[in-house]
């Protein structure tokens, strides 16, 4: 593979992660808010059409942070609004992201099954 496209994901999904410390530093805005900007954004810039090029320049760059996975989200509608019709609004996004969402929730488990949790001073 050209080193290229590493040094493009290296550098699109930096600049995710830059732009979000930026708002967590400089604004009062909370983490959370802007966790779901950035899925929205995602599911937006989808269906508008931008975030495929991005994805297709970029790759895992564009696709490993929160705006892809509402590109996932956003596609797996698409997909099952095709397919099955109205009812795939509701099912196509879970559908298309149930490994994701499986996965946080198992690592999620075994975390607290194996850490101790505390408060921060």
């Amino acid at each position: 593979m050209d080193l290229s496209k590493y040094l493009l994901a290296f550098l699109v999904g930096g600049m995710l992660c830059v732009i979000a410390q930026i708002f967590i530093d400089r604004t009062s805005v909370t983490p959370a808010r802007i966790l779901v900007t950035y899925v929205t954004s995602g599911v937006f810039l989808t269906g508008l059409g931008l975030y495929e090029p991005l994805k297709e320049l970029a790759g895992a760059g564009a696709t490993v942070p929160l705006t892809g996975f509402g590109y996932s989200l956003a596609k797996g509608v698409e997909k099952a609004v095709d397919e099955r019709g109205v009812i795939g609004a509701f099912t196509g996004g879970l559908t298309a992201t149930a490994g994701g969402i499986a996965a946080a929730l198992c690592f999620g488990f075994l975390a607290a099954l194996l850490f101790r949790s505390r408060q921060k001073p």
